[in-house]
């Protein structure tokens, strides 16, 4: 008998089953974006619970973390050139990007409702040159008269307007690095680059939170957002004599009875001082009306 063999499956001679896509469901999109949405999550609620709380440990923990966390391990800060996206419509694609616009979406609604708790707490950057601050001793620190620190405060806001319009007119955005010092989280640059980041952290010592008071365009942009802040801190009658907090606020956002809601970063010092019954005014007035 004849045996004749049976041809070979060739169903796959084109190798089409390799050209099969599977369908993208919600449950796939969050399985790879699973980890960065968890931890986004958590460090946004470790943010707010210092925030609320006032506590000066959680502060400084919560901006060792944002260095650590969005500035060396995740290189994630909002740019101008995100400013300049949003302007454009240039974006990530939601759904590959979900712990992108998390972290976006919690900065700008926090933003709303607090003031600058981005530039406060969140921002890599802006954690570490308050941590520089806090070891640098005070004896090094320079006293910027106000009427000075108010005009150079409008620096960042022409920062601001002048790259907005370069981007426009060039297209050219990689030139961020040259108003923005974040691409150090990266470790991308050149030696011009690293000197002149040096020169600024070292100017930094003497001029407290330099770059974020009168340099930075991000900061500008929220600066003109937190004006729709709905919150405001407390203020006591007191205030319109009283001169500790405005000589304590490291920000320059206080000036005389009022806070300007556009520079103040929710540090939350001059909070603390309303709550302190032994040095705010106020509390020491209502005591001593209360022991007549």
């Amino acid at each position: 008998m004849l045996l004749v063999s049976q041809p070979e499956d060739t169903s796959d001679l084109w190798n089409f089953d390799e050209d099969i896509v599977e369908p993208e469901t919600l449950s796939t999109l969050l399985q790879g974006q699973a980890l960065d949405l968890i931890l986004f999550a958590v460090f946004a609620t470790l943010t707010l619970i210092s925030f609320f709380r006032k506590s000066v440990r959680l502060k400084y923990f919560t901006l060792v973390v944002a260095v650590l966390y969005l500035g060396f391990a995740k290189s994630q800060l909002i740019s101008i050139v995100n400013i300049y996206g949003f302007i454009t419509g240039n974006l990530p694609v939601f759904k590959y990007s979900l712990a992108w616009y998390f972290f976006i979406g919690f900065s700008l609604v926090s933003t709303v409702l607090w003031g600058r708790l981005y530039c406060g707490r969140v921002c890599a950057f802006g954690a570490l040159t308050q941590l520089l601050d806090a070891v640098v001793p005070r004896q090094f620190r320079l006293d910027i008269p106000i009427w000075l620190e108010r005009k150079a405060s409008l620096l960042k806001y022409g920062i601001l307007f002048f790259v907005l319009v370069y981007f426009s007119w060039t297209a050219d955005i990689t030139a961020y690095r040259y108003v923005e010092p974040f691409w150090m989280f990266t470790r991308q640059a050149s030696l011009g680059m690293w000197t002149a980041l040096a020169l600024l952290l070292f100017a930094t010592i003497f001029v407290r939170n330099l770059y974020c008071r009168f340099l930075c365009p991000v900061g500008a942009a929220l600066g003109l957002l937190s004006k729709l802040t709905v919150f405001r801190i407390k203020r006591w009658s007191e205030c319109n004599s009283c001169k500790i907090c405005e000589k304590k606020c490291e920000w320059g956002a206080i000036q005389g009875p009022k806070i300007v809601v556009s520079e103040c970063v929710r540090c939350d010092d001059c909070e603390r001082l309303y709550m302190d019954t032994t040095k705010c005014p106020h509390w020491i007035l209502l005591l001593k009306k209360a022991m007549k």
